[in-house]
């Protein structure tokens, strides 16, 4: 690694309203650069600084595992980070963030599942008619909302359902919550009319909600992804909604997502048939697709820009990070 570098940690894909909170916790003391872009996009060859900040859509460069001594992912995820560690020798760290955004994430999964409920896209499109034929949605009250993954955001998501007199279960192999009432996927999934995916991303989940499983659903059920979009292959869901099996889907991630962000920043043609088929999906008055926006809320990014903050103090004073990227179990 060179003596000097510009920066003591670079920020890669901090857009305006996080980078002024980041801003304003950061000590002078520390030299801190930032982008908008991913690692790809930005076109850096070598690491700016020792550490190196990235939230979702950024691939690390294997030859930069050699230049840095420090990977911060400024997500609740951290699935990426345990693949990359194994390719890392001991001198560089992992971090992430696992507090800042639970509450937030929920309540985007909640204004998912009751725009689709409402018909909210439709309701919108026809405002330009003010006709109302097509447009009769449904209430939360008893209406079995399934969650699937109850760490910090699925138990948040447990007590908004709870809130809105919904019959809410949870699926978990970690039964950490005295008070919720824990099933089998496969046995509860024909009895709900909402699913929601928010489990982090394992190689035993990914491809969790395949057609052959999820064909299994009450007819009509809506199913929302606000955790990894590798848990459930476009192709499968278009199929699902296809043959009537679902009423409509929701997601906030998308498998391949970096190929695809880039893509659609960039106006460039998309040649990834899952992606294209989003694509697709994203034109059905069904279906509601967000910018992997759940976690931005004012009172989240100021917890954000806060913990990442005292995760790059804690690694220069001391080497390691406060939150460590967990071993595998």
């Amino acid at each position: 690694m060179p003596k000097t570098l510009p920066y003591d940690i670079y920020f890669y894909e901090a857009f305006e309203e996080e980078w002024e909170r980041i801003s304003a916790y950061l000590p002078s003391s520390i030299r801190a650069g930032y982008t908008d872009k991913t690692i790809r996009e930005s076109g850096d060859n070598i690491p700016p600084a020792k550490i190196i900040s990235v939230r979702t859509q950024s691939i690390i460069p294997e030859s930069w595992l050699t230049r840095v001594s420090g990977l911060l992912t400024r997500s609740t995820g951290y699935d990426y980070y345990k693949s990359l560690r194994d390719k890392a020798d001991d001198s560089v760290q992992f971090g992430y963030l696992p507090l800042y955004c639970a509450r937030a994430v929920a309540e985007q999964a909640m204004l998912l599942w009751m725009a689709l409920m409402r018909k909210l896209p439709r309701q919108m499109e026809q405002f330009k008619t003010f006709h109302r034929d097509g447009l009769t949605g449904c209430e939360c009250r008893e209406k079995s909302l399934l969650v699937v993954g109850v760490g910090n955001i699925g138990y948040e998501i447990v007590q908004i359902g709870r809130g809105l007199d919904m019959i809410v279960r949870g699926v978990d192999i970690v039964r950490k919550h005295n008070d919720v009432d824990y099933v089998n996927f496969d046995e509860a999934l024909p009895d709900a009319d909402i699913i929601v995916s928010a489990m982090n991303l394992t190689p035993e989940n990914t491809g969790y909600f395949h057609y052959e499983r999820m064909k299994t659903a009450k007819t009509g059920a809506l199913f929302v992804n606000v955790a990894r979009g590798e848990q459930s292959a476009p192709s499968d869901l278009k199929r699902l909604l296809d043959d009537g099996t679902l009423g409509g889907i929701a997601m906030d991630v998308y498998p391949f997502e970096d190929e695809l962000g880039a893509a659609l920043r960039m106006n460039s043609e998309i040649k990834n048939e899952e992606l294209k088929i989003i694509q697709t999906l994203s034109r059905y008055s069904n279906v509601i697709m967000t910018p992997h926006n759940a976690f931005n809320t004012t009172e989240s990014v100021e917890r954000k820009a806060e913990q990442s903050v005292q995760q790059v103090q804690h690694f220069l004073e001391t080497g390691k990070f406060l939150w460590e990227v967990p071993d595998p179990a």
